[in-house]
């Protein structure tokens, strides 16, 4: 007898599949990695990456949230996504939010508020 596990995935960010102007440039030489943003939370975003960069570099990022205003934060790439699975969108950056207060987080999630989910990208096997 066999048994199908699913597992559930629990996200501790509020996430949203949306496309974002951005400025995304690394701290140490300013030179531009990214422009577009492709999916957009409270706790990071992913970028299609213009240019080749380390997992744990980090980066000023500057992006206009749907709707408002532009947000400065400081990010540090988490993952590095290099395009070469089904269904991935060509070369990306996982970014990962840092020194920003609550009150950052709070304005950003009203701006986000009554976009739809960003639906999985690939099913879990």
């Amino acid at each position: 007898m066999s048994a199908i596990l699913a597992r559930k995935v629990h996200r501790r960010a509020f996430r949203r599949g949306v496309l974002v102007s951005c400025e995304v440039v690394r701290e140490h030489d300013f030179q531009r990695v990214a422009r577009v943003g492709i999916d957009l939370s409270t706790e990071g975003m992913l970028v299609k990456a213009d240019a080749r960069v380390l997992t744990g570099e980090d980066l000023f990022v500057a992006f206009r949230a749907p709707y408002g205003r532009w947000f400065d934060v400081r990010a540090t790439v988490a993952r590095v996504i290099h395009g070469r699975r089904p269904g991935d969108v060509g070369p990306c950056l996982g970014l990962e939010f840092h020194d920003h207060d609550d009150d950052w987080r709070s304005q950003l999630f009203e701006h986000l508020r009554g976009w739809p989910g960003r639906p999985p990208s690939r099913v879990a096997a």
